[in-house]
This record gives structure tokens, sequence and C-alpha cells, in this order.
């Protein structure tokens, strides 16, 4: 088996580690970015009635008409931009990767940043740029991106905004000239715009090389697994061509659609977890030898003291709460947790759970 995996698989997939989510039953689970909010019960029946009438035994359509049609109206799409439909946002990075790959071209992107840039790029054989971020702020370093740009030429260059997993927006200057010199398509990736107000979707159409994507995951539809690229038509119907098909169900298109009609909860529920943000950022940065990050995100990046996160993420898990280590994962985020805001009672149990790791380790 060995000489067979060598001398067929490639190098780089040798390289890589399986992306590994951890098991979280019986945990509280604040690690994936999610919602925490669950549906109400009366909007669970209605939309039961909704899947009832499915004909599962066909193919969904192909496209997603009816729920294009709920995302533009609900999302606010410019007129005359181009909308392609993604099982999450992760296929459309595998959409927009296998777009462009060819030998010797290349993704860039700013590091710490969404790993799945680099993933996905190695799987389609693009090499992959990361310019490192401005510390202490985790800050875009503007000139070091240009450089690298020049230098590179890369096909394809993704922002997340805000990122992650630092939570932080970009300078929105800087992002602009990034855009205007980037000789490749440029991804504003905006899979947490529920929780900010700033975005690039209006803005479409000023540059020829812009797109936006967005997901509904962090909206409260995880596990519905839909994202969404939006962009001129030209650009995006060259990436339709290697989206598989049918690869939106069509659970999935009416259970979306159905949601998108009822976007006042989510938007409510989006509400809430800013506002548990605030409060869950002043408990943080009053304990000692903590130091939160702000966040335009649902999630908050903390650094704990020297030496102590991965042992305070065992002690947490302990005491039945899940939520991210990332210490060992970069350089720049040794000592750091992800934590991702939840309702009120878990962000309560978490500081709870911390601080009393704190003190024992």
């Amino acid at each position: 088996m060995s000489d067979l995996i060598e001398r067929w698989v490639r190098p780089e997939i040798r390289g890589l580690s399986a992306y590994q989510v951890p098991a979280a039953a019986g945990l509280i689970k604040l690690d994936a970015m999610e919602n925490p909010y669950p549906w109400p019960d009366a909007l669970r029946r209605e939309w039961l009635d909704v899947l009832c009438d499915l004909p599962v035994n066909r193919y969904p359509d192909p496209r997603g008409a009816a729920l294009q049609q709920a995302l533009r109206e609900a999302m606010g799409v410019p007129p005359g931009q181009g909308l392609l439909l993604g099982n999450g946002s992760d296929e459309l990075i595998q959409m927009l990767a296998l777009t462009v790959a060819a030998p010797g071209r290349a993704i860039l992107s700013v590091e710490p940043g969404f790993v799945m840039y680099r993933m996905i790029g190695l799987y389609a054989g693009l090499d992959y740029v990361g310019v490192p971020l401005r510390e202490p702020g985790f800050t875009l370093d503007l000139p070091a991106v240009l450089a690298a740009l020049e230098q590179t030429q890369p096909a394809l260059v993704f922002i997340a905004y805000p990122n992650n997993p630092t939570g932080n927006l970009f300078d929105v200057a800087a992002i602009e000239r990034i855009i205007a010199a980037a000789p490749g398509l440029v991804v504003i990736d905006e899979a947490y715009a529920p929780f900010t107000d700033a975005s690039f979707l209006s803005r479409l159409g000023e540059w020829p090389n812009l797109l936006v994507m967005r997901t509904l995951s962090k909206m409260g539809l995880a596990g519905l697994r839909l994202g969404y690229l939006v962009g001129p038509p030209a650009l995006l119907d060259e990436i339709d061509k290697t989206r598989l098909p049918y690869n939106i169900n069509v659970l999935t298109q009416a259970s979306v659609t159905f949601a998108l009609h009822h976007r006042a909860l989510f938007d409510h529920q989006s509400r809430l977890i800013r506002e548990e943000r605030a409060v869950l950022y002043r408990a943080l940065a009053a304990i000692d030898g903590v130091h939160p990050y702000p966040s335009d995100a649902n999630f908050i990046l903390l650094r704990l003291p020297v030496g102590r996160a991965s042992r305070v993420f065992t002690a947490l898990k302990g005491a039945g709460i899940l939520v991210k280590n990332l210490d060992g994962g970069h350089r720049q985020l040794a000592d750091c947790l992800r934590v991702t805001v939840g309702q009120p009672e878990e962000n309560r149990a978490f500081v709870a759970a911390l601080i009393a790791a704190l003190e024992r380790l």
C-alpha cells in the first residue's frame, strides 16, 4: 500500500493533514462560529410542512432559481451582478481555485487567516503565498502585500473581512489598493457579514476583478451548507463551469428559501450575538493575564499567559466546554484560543471555567 501511495498520491497531498473536526457530544460547543440559537418550535413546524411536499426522488433545480431570487432580495445583491451558489463557501473556494489553476500560478492571502485558502489551493495544484499580518493588532501590512502581488502575480487573492481567526476588519483604503494592484481575481470573503456593518457588496462593479463571497452558516443555517458568490456575470459564467451538477440539494434549496422569508428572526439573533460579544469581551478583558482581541465577527480571539493555552484548552474541555485551540497552528497565534459567542449562559459558563483553569494551572 505504501508503494501505491508513494507512486500515485501527489507529494503536496501526502504532506497535508486532513481537516479535523473534534467530537462535541455533551459539550457546550463554542469552537465553530455557529449561531447558538435554535429555531422556534412554531417555525420548525411550518418548515417541516414545506419539506413534506418536496419531490426527493427528483434531482433539484440545477441552478436554484427560486433560492437565487430569495437571496438577491434578502441580501441586497446589486442589480446586474451575477450570483453563484456553492455547498458552503468551501466549495466556492474550490471552484475559484479550479477555474484559475495552471502550473506556476498562485493564490495569495494573509496570515493568520482561513486555512482553507491554502489547503484548497494546494489541492488544485496552485502555489500558496501567505503574507504575515502586522503585530500586535493583526493589521494589514500593505507594503508587504503589494510587494508580494508584484513579485508573485497571483491568479487569486482572498481577503477575509472580518478576518478569521483574528476577528478584525482590515483598513478599507488598504483593501482598495490591493484590489487595484492585483493582476487576478480578488475575493472579499464576508462570511461574518451578519455581525458587522462593513461590506464590499454594494461596491461590486467598481473594479472588474472584485468578487464577494458569503455563507449562510454563521447566520444560523450551518447545517444546510450554503454559500454564494457575487460578481461580474461574465466571470461567474466561467467559474460556473467547474461546479458539479446539482451541487445544492433539494432540501437545502427549499429550507434556505423558507428561512430567508423569515429573515427578521435571524437578524434578531445576530443582534443578540453582537450584544453578547460585547459582554463577553468585557468579561475576558477583566481577567488578569487574558488579552482578548476586538472582534467584528461572532467569535473572540484571546491570548493567554505564555505556555498555558493548551493546558487551559484541556481543562475547559474537562469542564464540558469546547473552544478552538490555535496554539501551535501559526507562530502569531502562540498561546491563543478562539471562542465562539454563545448564548448568555454558555458565555458565563465559559468565563467561569476559564478563570478556574487559570487559577489552577
